[in-house]
């Protein structure tokens, strides 16, 4: 009985020996299989042997080529079963999924304020830092989120990718094509509670109402 517990006792220590010498040397974070640790590894040296045949963009690990080359083939193979909404990846449609189960975990600590998703929370984070890492190396001005330095980038290119089916007219990003298709569906969602006209955008709406404010302060001054 004592030689098998001894026994067991020694593959344990070999095991946690093990642990120890697949420590990365880099940061110190332990692995339990010589793959994990070169997997790893790539973070810190940058080597991404795997580069997509179209675009040439590189990743570190085979499976993240996988998925971007999602976004050439346009192939969405995780449904919602809610929603019918698709994804290219399964985390995607995990976080998505949170929209129907309202679920919110991630919390700022300075607000309260919640969030589906860590990423979100991150950004969130930063209008209370004031932390802007993403610069334009045109004009020097700076942003807090990529995305929107990726179409701050266009007013310098003045490249306009989203354009009307309709009309030809093109825009800088998808939101102002979204506008500007109301007027030709005649949409009008936005409606002023004051007098019942519709406009087609918040921004209209809100400049209408300006124009009952001054129209009270004309009548009732101060």
């Amino acid at each position: 009985m004592e030689d098998t517990i001894s026994g067991e006792l020694t593959r344990h220590q070999i095991s946690r020996t093990e642990e120890i010498l697949l420590a990365c040397s880099y940061c110190g974070k332990a692995f339990s299989t010589s793959k994990t640790l070169k997997i790893h590894l790539k973070s810190h040296t940058g080597d991404k042997p795997f580069s997509c045949s179209q675009c040439n963009k590189a990743f570190s690990r085979s499976h993240e080529l996988k998925t971007h080359d999602m976004s050439h083939t346009g192939e969405k193979p995780f449904g919602c079963t809610q929603c019918g909404k698709a994804f290219s990846t399964s985390g995607h449609l995990r976080t998505h999924k949170k929209l129907h189960t309202g679920a919110k975990p991630f919390g700022c600590m300075q607000c309260n304020k919640a969030f589906s998703i860590p990423g979100d929370l991150k950004k969130h984070q930063m209008t209370h830092t004031g932390e802007k890492p993403f610069g334009c190396t045109q004009c020097n001005k700076a942003f807090s989120q990529s995305g929107n330095l990726k179409k701050h980038k266009l007013s310098h290119t003045g490249e306009k990718p989203f354009s009307c089916s309709q009309c030809g007219k093109a825009f800088y990003e998808t939101g102002s094509l979204k506008r500007h298709k109301k007027l030709h569906t005649g949409d009008k969602p936005f409606c002023c509670i004051q007098c019942n006209k519709t406009f087609s955008t918040s921004r209209y709406l809100k400049t209408h109402i300006m124009s009952h404010r001054r129209e009270a302060f004309w009548l009732h001054p101060v």
